[in-house]
């Protein structure tokens, strides 16, 4: 019986997760299998890949053959690294401790390189929410602007206002002037007349008569 190690799609519409799993190469892709694997998400950022690696070597050293995606993840967990070095005990040239020596070294360079794709995409997600958080302070700051400057009473107004009270106060005091300029000349009359009236009370009293 052929077996194949594949991927078998669950969850819902637009949301797939899958099952890594062992299976008769005749049956449906999601109908029955031999032994689930392991699952892959590629929802998350970065995809989540869980294996039971010692069971899938097992498998692929009976003859079972990873589709080319489920090679690709057995190759992200060390699956395909494990089944070469097993096979380098067969042949003897390795012992089951360097095997297992040399795969958690390669685990730990992983982990570490993983980390650093992790950090690398916080960043990035930190970097983003701040300049989303800056342009909404921006837009806020320049809302606040609009509604003051809508809310502060126009300039031009106050000036006409003031034009408007200066010319009633000069209107009030133009008639003030006028009635002493026109008092003025009855002062110079009287005046004039003055003279005249003094000249004939001055006249001799003794005349001589015709």
């Amino acid at each position: 019986m052929p077996v194949r190690i594949r991927l078998q799609r669950h969850g819902k519409k637009g949301k797939p997760f899958y099952w890594i799993v062992a299976a008769d190469s005749r049956a449906k892709r999601d109908g029955k299998f031999l032994e689930k694997l392991g699952i892959y998400n590629p929802n998350t950022d970065p995809a989540t890949v869980e294996l039971d690696v010692d069971r899938s070597v097992q498998w692929m050293q009976n003859g079972a053959e990873p589709t080319n995606t489920a090679r690709h993840l057995l190759s992200s967990k060390g699956a395909m690294l494990k089944l070469h070095l097993v096979k380098g005990v067969a042949k003897g040239a390795l012992t089951e401790e360097q095997v297992e020596e040399r795969f958690q070294a390669w685990l730990s360079e992983k982990e570490k390189s993983n980390q650093s794709k992790i950090d690398e995409i916080n960043k990035a997600s930190d970097e983003q929410r701040a300049k989303a958080l800056e342009a909404e302070k921006e837009v806020s700051e320049k809302r606040a602007a609009e509604i003051a400057a809508a809310n502060a009473p126009e300039p031009v107004e106050e000036e006409a206002a003031e034009e408007e009270a200066a010319v009633e106060a000069s209107s009030e005091e133009a008639p003030a002037e006028e009635t002493a300029v026109e008092e003025a000349p009855a002062e110079e009359a009287a005046t004039e007349e003055t003279p005249a009236e003094e000249a004939s009370d001055e006249e001799p009293k003794d005349a001589p008569a015709e």
